[in-house]
């Protein structure tokens, strides 16, 4: 227990070393001009997406660290969140089912690009990290579902890592590696969460579905069959829900 307890804290660490280091890189740098990563807030200020890409590529040493297929997927979803921020900044569409029926109509969107793109990742960690075929797609499913569940919650300054944090303790009292995993997770939103509560950085698509990965992995990586399976329910169920708010909260404005 004492060793396991000792591995959780250097994975925590180093995330959050990196974390730390690499949002402090972009912060300096801002490669190709500050107008890329700076976006104007619900509060009327700039924030920097600097955080985004700390914290996948945080998330994804430290997964990967553990079990490659997790880092792997983890970098996979911070990707696909990246393509969204950059090119999404003026698409009002939100939801899956917004995307999809553009999908319908011919549109690829950055949204429907990122829900196949994290969803085959997905698929990909759970083929590797379990060994029967129904788990393999459970396995699959909560890691996409938990990626996006916490783009879902990342609505106000804050909430996103705070619920990754909230979300990750609870696999730090099983030892193994999902215990790693969560605390890798928790170590990379940890770093960036007082700029994030501040409002001077934000986490984005490209943070928020990295962290998410990460902890839908640490699931997978701690759970057995009947784990998956609760799981991958109540991120269905929270994905569906999510999107009929969103869907109500878009024609409530039109």
């Amino acid at each position: 227990m004492i060793n396991s307890s000792r591995r959780s804290g250097v994975s925590f660490a180093l995330a959050a070393a990196v974390a730390g280091s690499v949002l402090a890189a972009l912060r300096a740098t801002a490669p190709g001009g500050r107008e890329r990563w700076e976006r104007d807030t619900h509060a009327g200020r700039r924030a920097g997406l600097y955080a985004g890409p700390a914290t996948a590529v945080a998330a994804a040493v430290g997964a990967g660290r553990v079990q490659p297929a997790a880092g792997l997927a983890v970098l996979a979803a911070g990707a696909a969140g990246a393509y969204d921020d950059v090119t999404a900044v003026h698409d009002p569409r939100r939801g899956f089912r917004a995307h999809l029926t553009a999908l319908r109509d011919g549109e690829v969107t950055s949204g429907a690009v990122k829900l196949f793109g994290i969803g085959a990742a997905g698929l990909a960690a759970g083929a590797a990290m379990k060994q029967r075929p129904l788990d393999k797609v459970l396995a699959g499913v909560v890691v996409a579902g938990a990626a996006h569940f916490v783009n879902l919650v990342d609505v106000r300054p804050g909430r996103a890592a705070a619920a990754v944090l909230a979300l990750g303790a609870p696999g730090l009292l099983r030892p193994g590696p999902g215990a790693e995993t969560a605390a890798a997770a928790m170590g990379a939103a940890a770093a960036v969460l007082p700029d994030d509560l501040a409002g001077r950085t934000m986490l984005g698509d490209t943070g928020a579905h990295a962290l998410g990965a990460a902890l839908g992995a640490a699931v997978v990586a701690g759970n057995g069959r009947a784990g998956l399976a609760a799981h991958a329910a109540a991120l269905v169920a929270a994905a569906a829900r999510g999107d009929r708010v969103t869907a109500w909260a878009r024609h409530s404005c039109e």
